[in-house]
């Protein structure tokens, strides 16, 4: 068996001002958190799961599911400036993991992420010459066509689009905010949290839902109960 070379991190701090206690909200008889841990434990392509959290309630959670949480996370990191790039680099450096070659991230607000599309990005990042491969959509309906509401009517925010078709226009795709890989150089010297050599894992909006909102939440229920 390959020697596994990758760690995974889940940062999961306490405060969440749009849903409150996300992380270990009740979602089909578990805590959200929990479809984070055992998709990574599933996948079986990690050395180590570590949930980084400043919760002791998070913690306990995390670690009655298999995932280690070998410290509480400071408290100047787990505020609404703190980077996620920040979060993964005081992680990697107390885990003494700067030599693993690389590093994944999920958030612990994914409960639709399928094991099998961890195991598909690991493979790309390990077998391309890249730096970090990020879970992707297409949008459902194309951006340049938006509306903005002015004098409480529509019109088109790029007036220079409204006679396109949406098949006509470049395709564009947006961090789904699932999961990501890194190689862990890129992580500790690089200047940005999306690499210049970042390549797209394409996922289908139906395993794809992060939970920022109560829409979100619905969705994904939804979703879920669908599988």
């Amino acid at each position: 068996m390959t020697k596994k070379k990758c760690v995974c991190i889940i940062p999961a701090r306490k405060g969440s001002k749009r849903i409150k206690n996300k992380n270990t909200k009740n979602f089909f008889g578990k805590p959200l958190i929990y479809y984070s841990i055992k998709a990574a434990q599933k996948s079986k392509i990690f050395s180590k799961i570590i949930v980084s959290t400043d919760c002791e309630k998070i913690a306990n959670i995390s670690k009655k599911y298999g995932a280690d949480v070998p410290f509480l996370r400071n408290k100047r990191l787990s505020n609404d400036k703190a980077s996620t790039k920040s979060v993964l680099i005081d992680t990697i450096k107390k885990n003494n993991s700067k030599n693993i070659e690389f590093h994944c991230m999920i958030y612990p607000t994914a409960p639709l992420i399928k094991p099998q599309d961890l195991k598909k990005a690991f493979k790309l990042i390990r077998n391309r010459n890249v730096d970090c491969v990020i879970t992707v959509c297409k949008y459902l309906n194309h951006p340049l066509r938006s509306f903005i509401i002015k004098n409480n009517f529509l019109q088109f925010k790029w007036k220079q689009f409204q006679k396109k078709n949406s098949q006509d226009l470049e395709e564009l795709v947006h961090d789904s905010g699932n999961f990501y890989f890194f190689r862990t150089k890129e992580i500790l010297e690089g200047k940005n949290f999306y690499p210049k050599k970042t390549l797209p894992y394409y996922l289908k909006i139906f395993n794809s839902v992060d939970i920022d909102n109560y829409d979100d939440l619905e969705l994904a229920k939804r979703l879920f109960k669908r599988k």
